[in-house]
């Protein structure tokens, strides 16, 4: 029989252990993703040059009706920043929703475009550039037939306007960090 100090002391170990392995069940891998290397002009970051750029389109996206090319690279651009950014260290300090607004956006413009919410990120941002390169041709088979149409007239998508412009913010204070002062 055991002792009552080595009761406790078991019954101590078997709580830490599962409260160890509670804590394993909410672990997500990221889902490895990258842009074509058409995607940056010159020596660029293709992660910064996608902020930048969905920033710009979705800062105002009437700029955009009618080019459904234009609004595929866009869309490819946020899916992949979706998929990559919540797993980037440079990122991952900078606004603690970040995550939560570009998964917010990334089930709008799926929404919008009619593509399932659980397929992989990378034949989407292949499949939205893949029609950015040849406008008018027809969606490649990772995508849903109707998307080209989609394209052309998309509808507002002020969650994913939001995504992109905190996107910007956490690279503007990667580049240039504000100093918060202890008061």
């Amino acid at each position: 029989m055991f002792s009552l100090e080595e009761r406790v002391m078991r019954l101590g170990a078997g709580l830490l252990a599962l409260a160890l392995l509670g804590g394993c069940a909410e672990v997500t891998l990221p889902d490895p993703v990258r842009l074509p290397r058409d995607s940056v002009e010159g020596a660029g970051d293709p992660t910064r040059a996608a902020v930048s750029r969905a920033a710009y389109v979705f800062a105002d996206p009437a700029r955009l009706a009618g080019q459904p090319a234009a609004m595929a690279r866009a869309i490819a651009d946020m899916e992949f920043l979706a998929a990559a950014l919540p797993f980037d260290p440079r990122y991952q300090q900078r606004d603690p929703l970040l995550p939560w607004q570009l998964a917010q956006g990334r089930a709008e413009w799926r929404a919008a475009l009619g593509i399932p919410a659980g397929q992989p990120a990378q034949p989407v941002i292949d499949g939205l550039y893949a029609m950015a390169r040849t406008p008018g041709a027809a969606p490649p088979a990772s995508l849903p037939p109707e998307v080209a149409a989609r394209l052309a007239a998309m509808p507002p998508l002020p969650e994913t306007s939001r995504a992109a412009a905190a996107a910007q913010r956490a690279e503007f204070e990667a580049q240039f960090p504000v100093r918060r002062f202890r008061w």
